[in-house]
C-alpha cells in the first residue's frame, strides 16, 4: 500500500502539509485530504495519457501544489524531474529539453519565462499551470486536470517510480541523476531510526530550502514516510523561517549553511522574538559547514538538536554526525550512514585502509542512483564493482570517522548550490571583449563559496558589462559575485590552467578590495 494511503487511513485527521507565506491565507491540509488530492492529480495526469515511465517535470516554488505534483507523479509512475525556479529561459530550455519532458506542471509566476522557449520544446504535450486564474492558449488549468475521481486508478505503479535531478558535471552541462524511489525508501527507515524521527511523537518538518534540490525534497519525503506534518516556506527569509518555526512548533528541517548562516546573522533583538526551543533535529549538509558557523548554531538553538550528513544527489546520504560528535571530530562528517558500505581508493586503484590517508570515495548501498541519462558512460567512468564515486576526496581517523578534505573536480557550492565552472566560462567566453576566462570558487564566511572569475582581456572594458552580460543568461547563483583581470591565466606545461593558483590569487584580491 502507498504510504500516502495508509496515512490516510489510519492517520487521516493529522496535519500533512502546512503552506504558510507571508500575506497570504495559511493553507492546511489533513492527510486524508492531501491522500485525496494527489489521487485527483495521478488520475488527470493518467488521463492525459501518462505511462510508466513518463517524463514530468515540476517547477515552482515551495508550496502545497509542488508537494502534490512530486507525490502524483509518484503515484502515476512517472519520472519526476524538478526545475529549478530560478533557471533563465536558457536553462531552462536545456533541461526540458534533455530531459524529454513530456508534461510540465509549473507555477504560474514561472509560465513567462516558459512561454518564451515554448516553441524549442515540440516534446512537451501538455502544460499544466497553477497559481492564477489568468487564461493561455494551451495551457491547461490546475483546477481543470483535477476534475477526476479521488480514488486513483491504480497504487501499483509507486515502486517503478524514478526520479531525475539534473547535477553538474564535468563537461560543464548538467547531468539527469536518475534513481528509484523505491530503493530509497528501502534504506530511509534505518537512517530515520537512527537519527530518531521514529521516535517523535508528532514530526514537524520545515523546507528549508527550495524542494528542487536533492536535500530539502529528500527529507522532505523522508518526513511524510512517518507520517510529519510538512511546513513549506515559498521563499527563504531568515525571520520569516524563525515566525514559522516559533509559530508552528517546528521540531525538524534539512538546511545548507547559507541559510543558517543568515538566521544566526540576525540581531539578538529579532531573534529573542520568536522561541526556538522545538527543534530537535537539525539536519546539516549541501556543503560544509564551517566549525565558526557550528558554534553560532549551538549558541541559539537546543545543542542536541544538530546533525550531520554527508552525500550527494548521485550518492544519496552516505555518513552521519551525531550532536554529541559535533565539536569532538571538528571537521567530521561523520560515520557511514546505516547500511552504506564505503571504501577509499588511493590513485593506483588500491582499496586504503589505513587511517589519516586521503583517497577517493566510493560507496555503496541500495539507494545509489542507477544511471546518468543519457551519459551511462559517465556512469561506468565513476563505477567499482557496485561502489560510486562522485570525485571527492576523503581520509578517515582511527575512530572510523570521515572527513572530507577535497574535491577532486572543480565543482564550487555557494549557498548550498551546486555551481560548475565551465558553464559559467562558456557563457563569458561568448563576450567579445573576452580572450580567455576561468571560473573558481573562493571560500565565504556567507556563502561557503563565491562564484569568481578570472577573465584576460582583448580590451578594456567595464567589469560590471561583464557581471551584466553574465546574468542575461545565468540564475543568480551562477552569476560571478567577483571578475579579476589578469594579463595572462597560469597554466601547466601541457596547456591546462592551474585553478589553484587562480584560487590563491582571486582569495588575495577579494582580500584586498575589503
Amino acid at each position: 500500500m502507498d504510504h500516502l494511503t495508509y496515512h490516510a487511513e489510519t492517520i487521516g485527521n493529522r496535519i500533512a502539509v502546512i503552506d504558510d507565506r507571508p500575506g497570504f491565507q495559511v493553507r492546511k491540509i489533513n492527510y486524508n485530504e492531501f491522500n485525496a488530492l494527489v489521487n485527483q492529480l495521478t488520475n488527470g495526469l493518467l488521463g492525459l495519457g501518462v505511462e510508466l515511465g513518463s517524463h514530468i517535470a515540476w517547477w515552482g516554488n515551495n508550496s502545497l501544489e509542488t508537494l502534490t505534483a512530486m507525490h502524483a507523479i509518484r503515484k502515476a509512475g512517472g519520472v519526476s524531474v524538478p526545475i529549478p525556479y530560478r533557471s533563465t529561459a536558457q536553462e531552462a530550455s536545456y533541461l526540458l529539453s534533455h530531459a524529454d519532458i513530456e508534461i510540465l506542471i509549473i507555477e504560474s509566476t514561472y509560465l513567462p519565462i516558459f512561454l518564451s522557449v515554448r516553441e524549442e520544446l515540440p516534446n512537451i504535450q501538455y502544460v499544466i499551470a497553477y497559481g492564477s486564474n489568468d487564461e493561455y492558449p494551451s495551457i491547461l488549468l490546475w483546477e481543470n486536470v483535477l476534475k477526476r475521481a479521488e480514488t486513483p486508478l491504480t497504487e501499483g505503479r509507486s515502486e517503478n517510480a524514478l526520479t531525475m535531478i539534473y547535477t553538474s558535471g564535468t563537461t560543464g552541462k548538467p547531468k539527469g541523476a536518475m534513481r528509484r524511489v523505491g530503493g530509497e525508501i528501502n534504506q530511509y527507515g534505518a537512517l530515520l531510526e537512527h537519527i530518531g524521527w521514529d521516535k517523535m511523537e508528532e514530526l514537524i518538518f520545515l523546507t528549508t530550502g527550495p524542494l528542487y534540490h536533492s536535500g530539502p525534497s529528500g527529507f522532505a519525503r523522508r518526513a511524510q514516510l512517518v507520517g510529519s506534518t510538512v511546513v513549506c516556506q515559498y521563499a527563504f527569509d531568515p525571520e520569516d523561517w524563525l515566525r514559522l518555526v516559533d509559530s508552528h512548533r517546528v521540531n525538524a528541517t534539512f538546511s545548507a549553511p547559507t541559510p543558517v548562516r543568515r538566521i544566526t546573522a540576525l540581531s539578538k533583538e529579532i531573534k529573542d522574538k520568536y522561541d526556538v526551543s522545538s527543534m530537535q533535529s537539525m539536519i546539516a549538509n549541501a556543503a560544509p559547514w564551517t566549525m565558526a558557523l557550528k558554534k553560532a548554531y549551538l549558541r541559539d538553538f537546543p545543542p542536541d538538536s544538530l546533525w550531520e550528513i554527508y552525500g550527494s544527489t548521485e550518492l544519496s546520504v552516505c555518513t552521519v554526525l551525531a550532536p554529541e560528535d559535533q565539536l569532538r571530530k571538528p571537521g567530521s562528517c561523520g560515520l557511514p550512514s546505516p547500511g552504506v558500505e564505503i571504501l577509499l581508493i588511493d590513485s593506483e586503484g588500491k582499496e586504503i585502509d589505513k587511517p589519516d590517508v586521503p583517497g577517493e570515495l566510493y560507496a555503496r548501498s541500495v539507494a545509489l542512483f542507477d544511471t546518468y541519462y543519457k551519459s551511462p558512460e559517465k556512469y561506468l567512468d565513476d563505477h567499482r564493482n557496485g561502489f560510486q564515486t562522485v570525485g571527492d576526496i576523503a581520509y578517515k581517523d582511527a575512530d572510523g570517522y570521515f572527513y572530507i578534505c577535497d574535491r577532486k573536480n572543480d565543482m564550487i557550492i555557494t549557498g548550498g548550490v551546486n555551481v560548475y565552472p565551465a558553464e559559467i566560462e562558456n557563457v563569458l567566453d561568448e563576450h567579445p571583449l573576452v580572450h580567455e576566462v576561468a571560473v573558481v570558487g573562493v571560500d565565504d564566511e556567507e556563502w561557503g563559496e563565491i562564484v569568481s572569475a578570472v577573465v584576460v582581456l582583448n580590451e578594456e572594458c567595464e567589469l560590471s558589462e561583464l557581471v551584466n552580460f553574465a546574468r542575461k543568461q545565468l540564475s543568480g547563483p551562477k552569476t560571478p559575485k567577483v571578475i579579476m583581470c589578469v594579463e595572462e591565466l597560469p597554466k601547466t606545461g601541457s596547456g591546462k590552467v592551474l585553478k589553484r593558483e587562480l584560487r590563491k590569487q582571486v582569495a588575495l584580491y577579494v582580500e584586498s578590495q575589503s
